[in-house]
């Protein structure tokens, strides 16, 4: 099986932030890979080991990008793909536009796997809109994935509102991975080792046929600035009997809160 892995690289969430005049500032430019992109390669390593085959991660972004896909090959990864982009942020419209049109000219493929969602915007939707572009079946919330290697199954077992689905997808297919899946393993001095040495293609969007300017302009999202979450107001306390203070409560949530 070949797996490709679309791997992210994110702010360290736990790194201290503020707002300024609109503008999101981190205290430190520390970058790492996503957690939901490393239980995805954490997954296909395992699914690997257990029937063979290899694993190439791709990551699109600019040049520091690098870092990250170097720490996916030294967890094992075999192969990677840098697509180079500027230093845009851009939303997952268009990233899973610069995915499928990687993808359309790289076909050689049997499982795509992304991060169900990512940590610095947690929008969820690039899996779901490169499957459709694709025109590939797919499963999200991905929490275990298996092979039917005699019928050339992913066997995939996802989180659901209020039970565990088991789906088999036939192969090539897309899955997005949670981080609830496993606990991705931390690279030790001989894969980081290796990974100085495993190769890493860089791709240019003109490669793939796409231009900056034009991806820009057919953003479907534009972050015009940030603002601190409003403090919450404070709570009501009420004092009295049982039923006076249910038949406040109920009067309080159908005349004033409106949720009865």
């Amino acid at each position: 099986m070949k797996f490709k892995i679309c791997i992210k690289q994110v702010p360290d969430i736990t790194a201290p932030t503020q707002i300024r005049d609109g503008e999101l500032i981190m205290e430190t430019d520390r970058m790492v890979l996503d957690a939901y992109s490393a239980s995805a390669v954490e997954e296909s390593l395992v699914l690997t080991e257990k029937y063979d085959g290899d694993v190439e991660v791709i990551s699109a972004g600019p040049d520091k990008v690098k870092e990250t896909i170097r720490k996916a090959l030294a967890m094992g990864a075999h192969k990677a793909t840098h697509i180079v982009t500027d230093d845009e942020k851009y939303d997952s419209a268009t990233y899973a536009k610069i995915l499928a049109a990687h993808f359309k000219k790289n076909d050689d493929y049997d499982i795509i796997a992304l991060g169900k969602q990512s940590q610095d915007t947690d929008a969820g939707l690039t899996g779901s809109m490169l499957a459709e572009l694709l025109d590939l079946p797919y499963a999200t919330n991905a929490i275990a994935l298996d092979l039917d290697t005699d019928n050339n199954n992913m066997i995939v077992t996802r989180q659901a509102d209020t039970a565990q689905e088991v789906i088999e997808l036939p192969v090539p297919c897309i899955v997005t991975c949670s981080n609830d899946m496993n606990d991705p393993r931390i690279p030790s001095l001989k894969g980081i080792m290796q990974s100085k040495r495993k190769p890493v293609d860089t791709v240019q969007l003109s490669d793939l046929g796409l231009d900056t300017d034009q991806l820009r302009s057919e953003s479907h999202t534009l972050i015009t600035g940030y603002e601190e979450m409003p403090e919450r107001e404070p709570g009501q306390k009420f004092e009295g009997e049982p039923k006076e203070l249910a038949e406040k409560l109920v009067d309080l949530l159908d005349n004033e809160a409106k949720v009865l």
